[in-house]
């Protein structure tokens, strides 16, 4: 459906991400995946949305002048976000055990911003979704860590994985948006064109 549409633009995904790109490709977007490294690193002061909202924009500000007239250009951020305080990748097996052990019986939120941006003009948009965990026992927590290494992964962890059947209690919001893209954000965004 957007590929008529956008048969003229160049889209550029720039995330390493298997997850992100294999949205792209479900959603029907032929794309080339650019990446640059830049630092993460955001204000101390900035909370929530403020965080991936930047974060998705520092990204983007990598691409600053290169971008040519029909290029689309898609950077993103995740975190998880509980009780004020970010959770980034886990540093380790004991900080994804750490982690795992402060979501436990909670409920969290994972917040994903993507920016937009083209030669002229940049967009950010982010999308909340909040996340309760059941009591997860030690055993289910080294079983997940060892046998799914979730070090890549806000909060450590991947809902689309076993941790996702035998541990979610409920989600309200976009089962999408916690794998790594509110994808039907970034669908209205790319039909509005």
């Amino acid at each position: 459906m957007l590929k008529e549409k956008l048969k003229d633009k160049h889209i550029i995904l720039a995330s390493g991400s298997p997850r992100r790109q294999q949205f792209f490709e479900e959603m029907g977007l032929d794309f080339e995946v650019r990446l640059k490294e830049i630092d993460e690193v955001f204000p101390d002061h900035l909370q929530a949305e403020e965080i991936t909202d930047y974060l998705a924009e520092l990204k983007a500000s990598a691409f600053d002048g290169e971008l040519k007239e029909n290029e689309i250009l898609f950077t993103s951020d995740t975190i998880v976000w509980l009780e004020g305080k970010a959770l980034g990748k886990p540093k380790g097996h004991k900080g994804a055990v750490e982690m795992l052990q402060s979501l436990s019986g909670k409920t969290h939120q994972v917040i994903t911003s993507v920016c937009v941006k083209t030669k002229y003009k940049t967009a950010v948009f982010h999308d909340i979704t909040h996340v309760t965990f059941a009591t997860l026992s030690d055993a289910v927590i080294e079983y997940y860590i060892e046998h799914y290494q979730p070090f890549d992964k806000a909060g450590s962890y991947g809902i689309q994985e076993w941790i996702g059947l035998v541990g979610i209690e409920k989600i309200e919001g976009s089962y999408a948006n916690v794998v790594g893209l509110p994808t039907q954000k970034v669908f209205e965004w790319l039909d509005r064109l």
